[in-house]
């Protein structure tokens, strides 16, 4: 269908905020923007380098003039749209943010993307003509305003571009589990030599491709990297880490940020652990007891797997 279009990536944070009333905050796109006169919940892209919980209060403030704090995470979502008149389509990560209103005053904006804000009712709002993951946050049907590609344009996996510094940035989101089995383990990975945090355990997952469900990725990479098969239970986080100047395979150091959502998992019929992707950044997979898991030394673990497991509370 659009087969010219430049496929680009974005990471963005939104906020689901309700009133003493029930009301939800909403905002509506200007002409200025690829779907004029839709609602959708405040929010936007997350810049580089910035934790999205930074990243949903700002963007929120800009949209609305309200304050806001978060006050948990709602769900991770994704998808695609095309934008013709701008020659691309875009693949966002959607991080959605339930937050709770600390002051400010309700503004309409002149000349930017989005010029309305307001409170609107549930039922209103269904009547609305609602982004698709706005229709999905509020439990309501809506009809996609969005055009969307036949099927997913080929991207890579990794990809970094020339920052203002001259320095290489990457972003990239992706998605692990915290993995159990019926006999109180847990699944881990190592990191392999040439890799940002070589020799440190990790969790199983990864990278989500374009045009993927974080849920259908982490199911995927779990079977890839480790040959078993689990079963999805929660969100439990999402993390962000940025990494100055890492220094990995390619050779050169990167500017690195990685946004990583984190999910209890249960594979219910554990099996020989088998890492699938010789060659690549894990260099063995295991089943580790979850006593073991809590002596193992801080410096031992990588960043992400610290937080998830402290989010989970196994350590």
């Amino acid at each position: 269908m659009t087969p010219a279009l430049e496929p680009l990536r974005r990471i963005a944070a939104y906020a689901v905020c309700t009133d003493a009333d029930g009301r939800v905050l909403l905002v509506r796109a200007s002409s200025r923007s690829g779907t004029p006169g839709v609602w959708s919940l405040p929010g936007g892209a997350v810049d580089h380098g910035e934790d999205p919980n930074h990243t949903v209060v700002r963007e929120t403030a800009a949209e609305t003039g309200l304050s806001v704090a978060v006050t948990g995470l709602s769900d991770v979502l994704a998808d695609m749209r095309s934008v013709p008149h701008r020659g691309v389509t875009i693949h966002t990560d959607r991080l959605l943010y339930r937050v709770s209103v600390r002051g400010g005053t309700l503004v309409d904006r002149v000349g930017h993307p989005t010029d309305l804000a307001r409170w609107v009712d549930p039922a209103e709002a269904a009547k609305l003509k609602l982004r698709p993951f706005t229709a999905a946050a509020l439990g309501v049907p809506a009809e996609s305003a969005d055009l969307r590609p036949e099927e997913a344009p080929d991207f890579p996996s990794f990809y970094a571009y020339p920052g203002p510094d001259g320095l290489h940035r990457a972003q990239r989101f992706a998605a692990y589990a915290i993995a159990t089995d019926p006999y109180e383990n847990i699944l881990l990975t190592r990191i392999a030599p040439g890799y940002p945090g070589e020799g440190r355990w990790h969790l199983p997952g990864g990278g989500t491709d374009y045009g993927e469900q974080p849920g259908t990725a982490l199911i995927r990479e779990l079977v890839e990297e480790t040959g078993q098969r689990g079963r999805i239970i929660e969100l439990l986080g999402v993390a962000s880490h940025r990494d100055a100047a890492s220094l990995g395979p390619e050779g050169y150091p990167i500017d690195w940020h990685g946004v990583r959502a984190f999910y209890r998992v249960v594979v219910e019929r554990p099996t020989e652990v088998r890492v699938g992707d010789v060659g690549g950044s894990t260099s063995e997979a295991c089943w580790m007891a979850l006593k073991e898991v809590g002596d193992l030394s801080p410096d031992s673990l990588t960043e992400v797997t610290a937080e998830a497991l402290h989010a989970a509370r196994l350590i």
